[in-house]
């Protein structure tokens, strides 16, 4: 099971969004959170210069928060107060890219 970084305040509050899929489908590889602010760690699927098929990894960052109904909502847009979050799961994020040997000359 992946492990989420957060506060203890928001733990609660974003348990039923652990398995929340991206657009494409796919899982998420690692998650890691910090308050309201996430960064996810996706495996996708492409080609090669030789036209063979390799996996790479993406990061993607994002805000959730409640909207006027209730209803948990996710943003790329971050606020001031987001950012040394957003620095800190960006580092996480990069800290378990290049542990796992995840590297430019992969591709």
């Amino acid at each position: 099971m992946d492990k989420i970084v957060e506060t203890k305040r928001e733990s609660k509050e974003v348990f039923g969004m652990q398995t929340q899929q991206k657009s494409t489908g796919n899982l998420p590889e690692k998650k890691f959170k910090a308050g309201a602010v996430q960064a996810t760690v996706w495996l996708n699927k492409g080609q090669n210069k030789k036209g063979e098929e390799v996996g790479y990894r993406s990061i993607s960052l994002d805000r959730n928060y409640l909207d006027k109904d209730g209803k948990w909502q996710n943003t790329s847009s971050l606020r001031v107060n987001d950012l040394p979050k957003a620095s800190i799961v960006l580092q996480k994020a990069y800290e378990y890219l290049v542990l796992n040997g995840e590297t430019e000359d992969e591709r």
